[in-house]
This record gives structure tokens, C-alpha cells and sequence, in this order.
């Protein structure tokens, strides 16, 4: 029931990703950037694949190594042809050639007699899809709900959150410094940042409503999420980088709420039983205790105040006003609108509305739905005996021992859950009575980021 507490490498794993992340968004050279994406990626891997005991685990974190590999040949395939048509491996070198764009565009200067223009938007696009792979947005998603499905829920809690934030920050550097670099060609790689926003837009939310296992749903909820954060950043004003910045800040506590009452809940259950057949043939229950949408059938009866913990962050993923999904949501459409995406802003609305379908399913079966948990009878009336001792705190005072019992009402969750879950769902609630600092942290960012 603990497997995890078993496993001496999570620390080491961890740490390698969180340096490959941490050298990504710091490092200003192409072989140092692949180098870095390779070390983070390495790590999920093997934090993927590291239940040896679960088949599902295994073969999921093999689908990941897999695809991530593929993924890593675009990436190293754009790499090269920028090394070739700049002949430096620096980025920097990169946007000085990109900045010429200017001169070019005013007449002052020709250079399509020894520089061919459009390469280098063909080469940021194939980098870009590499990357876009590794952040499972649309139309290179397909490996996210498998693998999400198929590991245990606290590597997913893991590989949702870390593994993007990292790469998104990267393409901010990429695409501010480069997005205005259109020579005589009228098409910018970052046009393919907006076609995947589109993308992720749709999917994410229309096959979302065909999910009827949770961890695919929230895959799927990603995948919208994503398309909102690719809408920010292709935009690159300083009012979308705003809201993206805040959108990511939102996205990351939401996730890491959402994921944690879902460990919680799991461990909630354990002395619960459920004779419904589907239930019975459910593989790695261990590792992934809640697989299903309708294991939270009537689970407010059970424990009302996780099951409104996981409501509200929920109508968070939903962008349900107050809370803090509404405002980044708020703020990326109006980003956009204020920079003439129009029709993409209609599509982002409409598919919100359409996810909101498989949100509300959720909260319809966790507080309307009857329970199908009884208590295992095994343990309902079971009585444990034990004792306290007291050690004297001199050599005059006897030793103290009292005597206590345990029965099934004396298993709660661990003080660290608790408060992480209820620090996190009063972030997500209470947003509104703070938001100039997370507002204000935001809007620093960004107008540091557009000074430099």
C-alpha cells in the first residue's frame, strides 16, 4: 500500500529532472538545450517505469521512452539545420541574425543573395514540434492519455506538471526574441504555435467527453490547458505574457491539487469495499487506487470535505468565476481579443463551455450519485489494543503508560496531505480577495522579460 516509501531512488530521479528543467531555462546554447531537455526527460522515464511490479506502469513508461525518443529527433534534427544556415550553436548568435529582419523590412539592407531566409523559420518549426511533442500539445498529444492512464498517479502528479513548465518558459525565450523576424516571408514558425493552440483547444475538450477513466480526462484537460498557455504565448504582447505567466502559475497549483485529492481519496477507500464487477478486474489497484470516473460516485457521503476540495478545483479547471481558473482565462482571452484573434477566441470560449460537460459529470457523481461503498466488514467492528508509555522526564517520576484503543474511525489522512490540499484549494477559492500580488508578480515578469 506503500510501495513508494520503499523506493530509495525517487530523491536522485527527481533531482536530475528538476536540473534538466532548471538548465533548460537558463542555458543560451542549442547543444546545452538538448542536453538539458535529454537529462530532464531521462528522469521521467525512469520515474515512470520504476514500479517494477505493475505491468501498466512498465509498459506505459516504455510508450513514453519511446515517443519521447522520436520527439528528441526533431528536435536534434531543427538543432542542426540552425547550427548549418547561422554556423553557431549559440542562441544569441541566432536572434542577432533574426533581429536583421528589420533592416531587411525597411529596404535598407539585402542579404537573399547569400542568405536563403526561410530557413531559419523552417528550422525553429521542427525544434518547435519536438518540443510541442514533450508537451503533449495538439496534433502530438496522442501519447499523454496512455501514459498519463498507465503510471501511478503520483509519477503523474509528477510528469503533468514538472515536464511542461519548463519547456514553456524556454519557448518564451524563443518566441519573443524571434517572432518578429519575418524577412520577405510571410509565414513565422510561431503561426505553428497557433495552429496547435487551435488544436489543443478542440481535442482537449471534445474527446475529453468520451472519457469514462479519470486520469485520461485529466490528460485531456491538459491538452485544453495547453492550447490557453500556446493562445499566450504566440500572441507575444506584453498583456498576453502576462497571462501567461499567471496562466501557468494557475495551471500548476490546479494540477497539483487535483492530482493529490486524488491520491488522498484513493488512500480514503482502502478499508471501503465495492462488489461491482468493474471494480474486481481493475489492474495496479495499488499504485492507482481511483481509475475510474464512477469510483467517486457518492463519495461526499464518505468525506465531504475532500469531495468539496476536488469540486472546487474542478469548476477552477472549468474557469468558473471567482476562482482561479476563471481569471487566467479571463486574462488570456483578453489578450487576445485585444490582439485581433477573434475567431480563436469564439473557439476557446465555445470549447470551454463544451468541457465544462465532463467537469459537471464528475461533480454530478461525487455529491448526486448513490455510493456503492460499504465498509469491509472485516475491519467495521475490529478493536486494537496498544498502549502509550510516557518516559519520565526524571529519576523521581515513574514511567507513565496509558492504554488506548484503535478502531476504523481512528484512520485519517496524514497531517502533510491535509494541509497541502487545504493550502492549495484556499489559494484556488480565496483568489480574489488577493489577487495584486499574484497580478502584480505577473506583470513584472512580463515587462522585465520585453526590457531586456
Amino acid at each position: 500500500m506503500a510501495e513508494q516509501f520503499k523506493i530509495i531512488e525517487y530523491p536522485l530521479i527527481i533531482l536530475f529532472v528538476i536540473s534538466g528543467a532548471v538548465f533548460l531555462v537558463s542555458t543560451s546554447d542549442l547543444v546545452s538545450i538538448f542536453l538539458s531537455i535529454e537529462l530532464q526527460s531521462y528522469g521521467l522515464y525512469i520515474l515512470s517505469t520504476l514500479y517494477r511490479n505493475s505491468e501498466l506502469a512498465t509498459s506505459g513508461g516504455l510508450t513514453y521512452f519511446l515517443l519521447g525518443g522520436l520527439s528528441s529527433c526533431f528536435i536534434l534534427l531543427g538543432t542542426s539545420l540552425l547550427y548549418t544556415n547561422s554556423g553557431s550553436t549559440s542562441l544569441d548568435g541566432i536572434y542577432v541574425i533574426t533581429s536583421i529582419s528589420d533592416l531587411v523590412n525597411e529596404g535598407n539592407l539585402d542579404i537573399s543573395s547569400v542568405y536563403t531566409p526561410y530557413y531559419i523559420n523552417f528550422s525553429f518549426l521542427i525544434l518547435s514540434i519536438g518540443f510541442l511533442f514533450k508537451a503533449s500539445a495538439a496534433p502530438f498529444h496522442f501519447w499523454s492519455p496512455d501514459v498519463y492512464d498507465a503510471i501511478p498517479t503520483i509519477v503523474t502528479t509528477f510528469v503533468a506538471i514538472v515536464a511542461k513548465i519548463s519547456i514553456f518558459i524556454f519557448l518564451l525565450e524563443l518566441v519573443h526574441y524571434t517572432s518578429n523576424s519575418l524577412f520577405s516571408f510571410q509565414y513565422s514558425w510561431t503561426s505553428s504555435l497557433l495552429i496547435s493552440s487551435l488544436l489543443s483547444l478542440i481535442i482537449g475538450s471534445v474527446v475529453g467527453l468520451t472519457q469514462v477513466r479519470i486520469k485520461r480526462l485529466f490528460a485531456y484537460s491538459t491538452i485544453s490547458h495547453v492550447g490557453f498557455i500556446l493562445l499566450a504565448l504566440s500572441i507575444n504582447s506584453i498583456e498576453s505574457i502576462q497571462a501567461f505567466i499567471f496562466y501557468l502559475m494557475q495551471y500548476s497549483i490546479s494540477n497539483l491539487n487535483a492530482f493529490v485529492i486524488l491520491i488522498s481519496i484513493g488512500y480514503s477507500l482502502y478499508y471501503y469495499i465495492n462488489s461491482t464487477e468493474e471494480y474486481k478486474e481493475l489492474e495496479d489497484k495499488n499504485n492507482s487506487p481511483i481509475q475510474l470516473i464512477s469510483q467517486l460516485k457518492g463519495y461526499f457521503d464518505i468525506n465531504p470535505y475532500l469531495a468539496l476540495s476536488l469540486s472546487i478545483t474542478i469548476f477552477s479547471f472549468a474557469g468558473i468565476p471567482p476562482l482561479l481558473g476563471f481569471f487566467a482565462k479571463q486574462m488570456v482571452l483578453s489578450a487576445a481579443l485585444d490582439s485581433g484573434y477573434i475567431f480563436i477566441t469564439l473557439i476557446a470560449i465555445l470549447t470551454s463551455v463544451v468541457s465544462a460537460v465532463y467537469y459537471l459529470n464528475i461533480i454530478k457523481q461525487i455529491f448526486f450519485d448513490k455510493s456503492e461503498y460499504i465498509v469491509n466488514p472485516e475491519v467495521k467492528n475490529i478493536s486494537l489494543e496498544g498502549s502509550i508509555v510516557k518516559n519520565a522526564s526524571t529519576a523521581m517520576q515513574e514511567t507513565q503508560e496509558v492504554k488506548v484503543t484503535f478502531n476504523i474511525k481512528n484512520v485519517v489522512l496524514s497531517s502533510s496531505l491535509t494541509l497541502t490540499i487545504s493550502i492549495l484549494t484556499l489559494i484556488i477559492l480565496l483568489f480574489i480577495f488577493v489577487p495584486q500580488e499574484w497580478l502584480s508578480l505577473a506583470n513584472i515578469l512580463a515587462l522585465i522579460l520585453f526590457n531586456t
